[in-house]
């Protein structure tokens, strides 16, 4: 592993179990076993490490979700595929997908929420534009995108978290409940 690389890698396993405003570039640097001066080089501070950290693990999330999002005029299907986006990722993806949720509950004017919410609201975009185009084939979502997007979102996240702390398992089974509860709630 490269030095940039090894830095990502201990810079992601310090914020996700401790926390951002938690760690300092001393733990880093020790952690990966280099100098103050050579994180510096590659990413010019601590926000420059998140910044880099951020933008290159939601890449392949928002890759998935977006190619998940492709509307056919099947919504319960579509979701399900988003859903299911999410969900392989954060198995994947556990340290990272922890670190995201924390970082999205910071304090809103701090550097960390700021950092990640673009990236947040970028995704999100993605859902509420999706029930935008389901509001055509179903009239009575129209105007209601952005809470439906709020509410879906919202949920996976919170099974997401469930699974991090051990309470649920992201398997077909919740994957199936979720998506079929939320469509249900919907159409009602």
């Amino acid at each position: 592993m490269d030095n940039r690389s090894n830095i990502l890698s201990c810079a992601l396993r310090l914020f996700a179990t401790r926390g951002y405003d938690a760690v300092g570039v001393q733990e880093i640097v020790e952690a990966a076993g280099i100098t103050k001066p050579t994180l510096y080089h590659y990413f010019g501070s601590k926000q420059g490490l998140l910044d880099a950290l951020l933008k290159e693990s939601f890449a392949p999330l928002y890759r998935e979700v977006k190619s998940a999002s492709v509307y056919r005029s099947d919504l319960p299907l579509t979701l399900h595929q988003m859903a299911k986006a999410h969900f392989d990722f954060a198995n994947r993806n556990k340290m990272f997908y922890r670190l995201q949720l924390a970082l999205w509950f910071a304090p809103p004017e701090s550097d960390a929420f700021k950092a990640v919410s673009r990236l947040n609201h970028e995704l999100y975009q993605l859902t509420e534009e999706v029930f935008m185009r389901a509001a055509v084939d179903h009239g009575n979502m129209k105007g209601r995108h952005r809470a439906y997007a709020a509410t879906f979102v919202g949920m996976i996240n919170n099974y997401i978290a469930l699974s991090l702390n051990g309470y649920a398992r992201l398997d077909d089974q919740l994957l199936y409940q979720a998506v079929h509860q939320f469509m249900h709630g919907i159409f009602s």
